[in-house]
């Protein structure tokens, strides 16, 4: 048995986590009307915070006790597009923060353009935007990222992969 790792450069960003669970064709048509177009996802992971615990007579070691678990912080970034979508919702975030909360998906596909592996967060805010770096005499793309802070984040199976 052999273990391809999949290209880490064909993904899509939707807002709704219910796309993870679309059939394969179906999940095809997401990268049409998905939340923005991307060109780096960063940040899926989480921490366990780990406090060591010296207990009284036991000198040739000490106890890892987990505390809590934390999420990082999904950074969106990609080309400034025309539509206002994602500005709109981080500008919802800074006056209606309960309204502003989303739960998405981010859908990595394999060579064949069929989702792989999709990874699911919930209650999503938009935390952070930055803006893009602006130079009159160079001829790079604008690029802007958004930074999601979210309350959870799930590795979705894909049916049909092993």
């Amino acid at each position: 048995m052999t273990f391809d790792p999949l290209p880490g450069h064909r993904f899509f960003v939707t807002l709704d986590p219910s796309d993870a669970y679309l059939p394969a064709a179906q999940a095809a048509l997401i990268a049409l009307v998905a939340a923005g177009e991307f060109s780096e996802v960063k940040g899926l992971g989480g921490e366990l915070e780990v406090m060591p615990y010296a207990e009284g007579g036991v000198n040739d070691s000490v106890h890892q006790l987990g505390v809590r678990h934390s999420w990082g912080r999904i950074t969106l970034s990609g080309g400034v597009g025309r539509g206002p979508s994602l500005w709109s919702w981080y500008q919802s975030g800074l006056h209606q923060s309960l309204g502003a909360r989303r739960d998405g998906a981010i859908i990595l596909l394999a060579p064949n353009g069929s989702p792989a592996v999709a990874y699911t967060f919930r209650a999503g805010l938009a935390a952070s935007w930055t803006g893009p770096d602006l130079a009159g005499l160079g001829d790079a793309i604008a690029i802007e990222s958004l930074q999601i802070a979210h309350e959870g984040l799930m590795r979705v199976p894909i049916p049909g992969i092993g």
